[in-house]
C-alpha cells in the first residue's frame, strides 16, 4: 500500500524564517506526519532574509525554467532545496529576483507593506501548482499556511481541478489571524486572473466593497484548521458560515497529534468515499 503524500505550502517556517505563529507550527509537522508514514513535501518562498549558505541551498536545474505570468507579464522559477536540520526531509523553495531579492520579507524597513506583495502572492500560488507538477507527484492532502497561500485552494478548485496531479487532492486551510489585504488594491482580480477566469470568478475573496482573503480561501477548502486562538469577526464570520470539517485551535502541547489526527481522519473518509 503506498503511502498518503501531504504537502506543505507555506509562507513561512522555522529556521529559516521567523515572523508569526505559523513558523513555529509548520516546524515540526512534516516531521511528525513523515513519522506517521506519510511521504512529505514542503514549499515555501525564498525570501531574501534566508541565508542560502547557512542552510544550504542549492538550485534544483531540472525544476527551474519555468515562467509564471502575473498580470500579462513572465517572471522567471528558480527552485532551490534544503533538508530540513533533524529530519530526513527536504523543502523547496520558490524564487525568483525581483519578488523576493530584498532585505525585508513583507513590509520594508518603515514598516510600510511592499507595494508589490498581491504580485508575489499571485506568484507564489502558482508556482507551486506548476511545480507540483513538475514533480509528477500527485498528493493526496494540500495544507496551506498563511495569507500568502490563500489563492491555492481557488486554483486547485478552478483550472487545476481535471489535471491528473490534482484531482484526488483535497485542501486544508490553516485559517490565522494575520494578513497584508488592506495593503492591496482592486487590481488584485485582475492580477490573480489565470486561464479564462476573471474578476467575477474571484468574487469570493470580496467582502462588500474590500478583499477578504481567508474568506476566499474557505469558500474553496476541503476542511480547516485554526491556527490562531482569535479572528477578525469577517473571518469568524466565514469559519462559522463554512460547512466544512474543521479543526479547532489547539495549544503547544496538543497541536502535533492533534494536527496528525486529524489528517487521518481525513485520509480515511477519503478513502471510503474512493
Amino acid at each position: 500500500m503506498s503511502k498518503p503524500r501531504l504537502l506543505y505550502v507555506t509562507q513561512e517556517m522555522n529556521p529559516y524564517t521567523n515572523l508569526t505563529a505559523i513558523s513555529s507550527i509548520v516546524k515540526g509537522l512534516p516531521q511528525a506526519a513523515n513519522e506517521k508514514g506519510m511521504e512529505i513535501r514542503v514549499l515555501m518562498p525564498r525570501f531574501g532574509t534566508i541565508n542560502e549558505r547557512r542552510h544550504r541551498l542549492h538550485e534544483v536545474v531540472r525544476l527551474s525554467g519555468m515562467n509564471i505570468i502575473v498580470d500579462d507579464d513572465d517572471y522567471p522559477l528558480i527552485i532551490k532545496v534544503a533538508s530540513l536540520p533533524g529530519a530526513r526531509l527536504q523543502v523547496y523553495f520558490l524564487d525568483n529576483e525581483e519578488f523576493f531579492k530584498r532585505k525585508f520579507v513583507f513590509e520594508d524597513e518603515d514598516g510600510k507593506p511592499f507595494e508589490d506583495n498581491q504580485d508575489r502572492m499571485v506568484f507564489f500560488c502558482k508556482g507551486v501548482l506548476e511545480t507540483v507538477k513538475k514533480f509528477g507527484w500527485p498528493p493526496d492532502l494540500i495544507h496551506c499556511h498563511g495569507w500568502m497561500t490563500s489563492l491555492v485552494p481557488f486554483y486547485l478548485k478552478s483550472v487545476y481541478k481535471q489535471d491528473p496531479i490534482f484531482e484526488r487532492s483535497d485542501v486544508i486551510y490553516s485559517v490565522y489571524k494575520e494578513s497584508m489585504e488592506d495593503s492591496f488594491t482592486n487590481a488584485f482580480f485582475s492580477k490573480a486572473s489565470i486561464n479564462e477566469l476573471g474578476e467575477e470568478d474571484l468574487k469570493a475573496y470580496k467582502d462588500g466593497d474590500k478583499i477578504n482573503l481567508h474568506k476566499g480561501a474557505i469558500s474553496y477548502a476541503d476542511a480547516l484548521v485554526m491556527g490562531s486562538d482569535e479572528l477578525p469577526d469577517r473571518v469568524q464570520k466565514a469559519v462559522n458560515d463554512a460547512d466544512l470539517p474543521k479543526l479547532e485551535y489547539v495549544e503547544d502541547d496538543e497541536l502535533l497529534p492533534s494536527y496528525i489526527k486529524f489528517y487521518q481522519e481525513l485520509l480515511a473518509t477519503k478513502a471510503e468515499a474512493e
